[in-house]
């Protein structure tokens, strides 16, 4: 059964944490860009939505193929990918620190815009309740 908070918070509730957490992947690349063999991470963000609101919806997502990867208890995030290096390096490093600035950049603003629709939801929910 749908959570009615998570239903009327919608998309932004769900894409909050994932922002988050995408954001920290991009921090990391970005504190890595020195250490050799480092792999650049990222999040595959539509994967992670459409399975967020999966759940949320009540949908369960189907293992219908040998090749799927199958959703659960093992704790590691299921979204994670590993980003390609747009230049090769010699010391197997594949951060490129600008890409990394620019997509910072880029999940912040994303960020902070579903923060700004969250924010708005609560608040129209508080003029609600308190009749002001």
């Amino acid at each position: 059964m749908p959570n009615p908070i998570s239903s009327y918070l919608g998309v932004h509730g769900d894409a909050l944490p994932l922002r988050e957490q995408r954001m920290k992947l991009i921090a990391s690349n970005l504190s890595n860009a020195d250490t050799p063999g480092y792999k650049a991470q990222d999040l595959d963000f539509e994967a992670a939505m459409r399975a967020a609101q999966g759940q949320r919806d009540g949908g369960q997502l189907e293992v219908t193929d040998g090749r799927h990867i199958a959703l659960g208890g093992d704790g590691l995030n299921p979204f994670q990918v590993m980003r390609q290096a747009s230049q090769p390096s010699l010391d197997g490093n594949t951060v490129d620190p600008d890409a990394e600035r620019a997509a910072y950049g880029r999940a912040a603003l994303e960020y902070r815009a579903s923060l700004s629709f969250v924010e708005s939801k609560v608040r129209t929910l508080l003029t609600a309740i308190t009749g002001q």
